[in-house]
């Protein structure tokens, strides 16, 4: 054996089917698209839901509901988090710029305190939203709640 006789193994390689080469080759006339119809013609692409012409899904279904563009959507962190952070980087004076440094928001994000858990430490905050479990969570240890 050499590289002057090696070839592939039997039947793994196959030929592509040539569309519309002429009808000595098989796939001429038509070219596979049979007889008339959207499909057959060149640029043919369905439309996104097409059924074949049966009523879509998405027009079938009912509409229901809105979007309230005015809503506001606030990032929720929790007192047991608080004190994780407390624990881990012995802050007391939480505000925007140290949410985003723990990674628990993005910059502009609103950020609401909840009050799961329990808070050990006193600590002062600033948070565009507080639970009124929280605030009396954090004003029981003496710390100061600032809503901005």
């Amino acid at each position: 054996m050499d590289l002057s006789n090696l070839k592939p193994a039997g039947n793994s390689t196959k030929n592509r089917k040539r569309i519309g080469r002429g009808q000595g080759s098989g796939h001429g006339g038509t070219s596979t698209r049979g007889h008339k119809g959207a499909q057959s013609n060149s640029g043919y692409s369905r439309s996104i839901g097409f059924e074949g012409g049966q009523m879509p899904l998405q027009r079938r279904l009912p509409k229901f509901g809105f979007k309230n563009i005015n809503r506001l959507e606030y990032t929720g962190v929790n007192l047991d988090a608080l004190q994780a952070i407390v624990d881990k980087y012995s802050i007391t004076e939480f505000n925007k710029e140290v949410f985003v440094k723990c990674g628990i928001s993005s910059k502009n994000d609103l950020v609401k305190v909840l009050g799961r858990g329990e808070l050990k430490t006193k600590i002062n905050i600033t948070a565009d939203g507080f639970s009124a479990a929280a605030k009396e969570a954090i004003e029981n240890l003496g710390g100061t709640v600032t809503t901005l």
